[in-house]
C-alpha cells in the first residue's frame, strides 16, 4: 500500500492500515525511527487503556509491607547465588 504526501506534508493512512492500528478519526499516532532507516507508526494510547491488562491472581492488594520483603527477599537469594 502507498499513500502520496500533500504540499503540507499530510498523508491519508490507507483504510486496511486504520483498521488494523484501531484508529479512529482524531486519534493520534507516534513515528518511531529506527537505526536502519526504517519507521514505524503506532496507534499513541494513553496509559489508561493498560488498566487491567494483567490478571491479578490475588483478590486483595499487596501492601507497601509485601512489597518490600518480596524485594528483599529476592536480593537476598541473588545474593546467595552470587557467592
Amino acid at each position: 500500500m502507498q499513500s502520496a504526501v500533500t504540499i503540507k506534508g499530510q498523508t491519508t493512512i490507507p483504510k486496511p492500515i486504520r483498521d488494523h492500528l484501531g484508529l479512529k478519526p482524531g486519534d493520534k499516532v507516534k513515528f518511531f525511527i529506527h537505526p536502519d532507516g526504517s519507521v514505524v507508526l503506532l496507534p499513541a494510547r494513553p496509559i489508561s487503556t493498560l488498566r487491567g491488562i494483567l490478571q491479578n491472581t490475588r483478590r486483595k492488594p499487596v501492601t507497601i509491607e509485601e512489597m518490600r520483603d518480596a524485594v528483599l527477599a529476592g536480593a537476598s537469594e541473588r545474593f546467595r547465588r552470587a557467592k
